[in-house]
């Protein structure tokens, strides 16, 4: 189902909770809706799927406006946080509720169920009820009764807040090859990046209601469009005179600019590591905290803290070393634009506008 948004407004009282939303999703994406709670993600998913009305703007499933069409009529599946299973009833019977009250042929409900058993993943689950399964088990037949109506449009509300993080990152998996196999169009909400970064075909930043941000993770990450989502997107630091550090002193030239650094535009270490020495200046190292696969290290450099990854492969750093310190390049942002600096005295020192 391709779908289509236009100038979407919802108010609760006086809080506008979204406001002059507009996107366009094609057939079979899965798209993730990102960001922080309270920024309109829920309401944006609950007015495509019919739970909220809308006050002002349109919505199309493949060219049709369905504004004025309740929830049953828009061909949509919906899985909930929560997964809404009816407890007294068996896995079987939550996967045929929906197809049950649309009155399909008993024969019919049989196979469709069978079908979302092993599609789900939930052979040998089938008698059993909700109390008896796991968190992981459980929002898989939430899945499966969602698709049984054979939808056109999936809707997830943080289909995995509620499962522990080791199901949580093979559920991500599975529905990740489910969409695939399926070429069903999908939107999820979601505040963990890590999720929409790996499940997603493309991803909305959704801020204050606004839409600040879509594309692929990888566009997202390296070609932040706003301050907003440079600084939500990964982990950095805003630095408040980035023209104090080394290679950046031009940046003065634009007054009340600031910068974010993100991790991998620094790099740290003994002098010997380095061949562009006189492009680093000296810094002190703070804490280090241990990733498993890297260290992410703090450094005081030229009165700012900057954070940076640092290979296990490397020599170890210790609290209150001095390393030397390159920053290859920063996000500069103010009130009028935004763009990448790079260090002037290793690379072009003319900004590059995004």
């Amino acid at each position: 189902m391709h779908v289509e948004v236009r100038g979407l407004n919802k108010k609760f009282g006086n809080f506008q909770a979204v406001q002059d939303v507009n996107f366009s999703i094609d057939k079979g994406q899965l798209i993730g809706l990102l960001g922080p709670s309270g920024g309109g993600k829920t309401s944006i998913l609950r007015m495509l799927a019919g739970l909220e009305s809308v006050d002002e703007g349109h919505i199309y499933f493949h060219g049709k406006r369905v504004n004025d069409l309740p929830p049953q009529e828009r061909g949509i599946g919906f899985v909930f946080q929560n997964y809404a299973l009816f407890k007294h009833m068996m896995v079987t019977e939550n996967i045929a509720f929906g197809l049950e009250v649309k009155k399909w042929p008993k024969a019919k409900i049989r196979e469709r169920v069978a079908e979302l058993v092993e599609l789900t993943g939930l052979t040998g689950f089938e008698k059993r009820y909700p109390h008896q399964l796991s968190g992981g088990q459980r929002q898989r037949v939430a899945f499966a009764r969602a698709l049984a109506p054979e939808p056109q449009l999936l809707l997830l509300d943080e289909p995995f807040a509620a499962i522990d993080a080791k199901i949580r990152q093979e559920l991500r998996s599975w529905l990740r090859d489910m969409i695939d196999r399926l070429g069903i169009t999908s939107i999820f909400v979601t505040h963990d990046q890590d999720e929409a970064i790996e499940v997603a075909d493309e991803i909305m930043i959704i801020n204050q209601g606004r839409l600040e941000q879509k594309g692929t993770p990888w566009d997202i990450y390296k070609n932040p469009e706003t301050p907003f989502v440079a600084g939500f997107i990964g982990e950095s630091t805003i630095i408040e005179d980035i023209g104090s550090l080394r290679g950046f002193e031009t940046a003065r030239i634009w007054p009340d600019t600031k910068a974010l650094i993100r991790p991998e535009y620094v790099e740290i270490g003994q002098a010997r590591e380095f061949t562009a020495l006189s492009a680093t200046e000296l810094g002190r190292v703070g804490h280090l905290h241990f990733r498993g696969s890297e260290w992410l290290v703090e450094v005081e450099v030229a009165g700012s803290r900057l954070v940076t990854y640092r290979s296990l492969e490397k020599e170890v750093l210790h609290p209150g070393d001095f390393v030397h310190v390159l920053v290859h390049r920063a996000y500069l942002f103010n009130d009028n634009d935004s763009w990448i600096m790079e260090n002037n005295l290793k690379e072009d020192p003319m900004p590059v506008h995004i």
